[in-house]
């Protein structure tokens, strides 16, 4: 992925563990679980922590774990992704908070059934976790299937929303 230089993160201890959250002057472009899978570089990235997107983000993450928020109202930037990340990332957006899909159901809901493993990749590789949620996607049979931060962190995300889950 290639990241804005005008990228700017910080940390935040939340209830899952430590995360990342970058933004660039487009919006909020991470939101990582430290040691994920497909975790970023920040070494070329300014820590700003009064950064304003970042301090909301924070903020509507807080009411989300409180249970006091389903859906998030923040400026986001996927920009880092391919065209076709970019659509699957926007399609992920379109799941409704309680309720979850399949890579198959979501792949012929952005007219490409064939491409599933590509759809897969791409959700693996959403870098704004929680806020864009890829949680909400399971195995064809209902199964928690891959979750770049982790399994154990899908089924909470799944069960503070309420989600069925196997």
């Amino acid at each position: 992925m290639k990241h804005d230089p005008h990228t700017v993160f910080t940390s935040w201890q939340g209830p899952l563990g430590a995360m990342t959250l970058a933004a660039t002057p487009r919006g909020l472009s991470g939101v990582w679980f430290d040691g994920q899978r497909h975790g970023p570089d920040t070494s070329a990235w300014r820590r700003d922590a009064a950064h304003p997107v970042l301090q909301e983000a924070i903020q509507q993450l807080d009411q989300y774990f409180a249970g006091r928020r389903t859906t998030f109202d923040l400026p986001l930037d996927l920009h880092a992704g391919t065209p076709f990340q970019q659509q699957v990332w926007q399609a992920l957006r379109n799941i409704a908070p309680g309720a979850t899909t399949s890579y198959g159901s979501l792949s012929a809901a952005i007219g490409r059934p064939a491409a599933v493993r590509a759809l897969g990749a791409a959700v693996g590789r959403n870098p704004v976790s929680i806020v864009v949620p890829c949680h909400r996607v399971l195995g064809a049979d209902g199964s928690l299937t891959g979750y770049a931060g982790g399994l154990d962190r899908k089924t909470a995300l799944l069960a503070l929303e309420g989600a069925a889950t196997p």
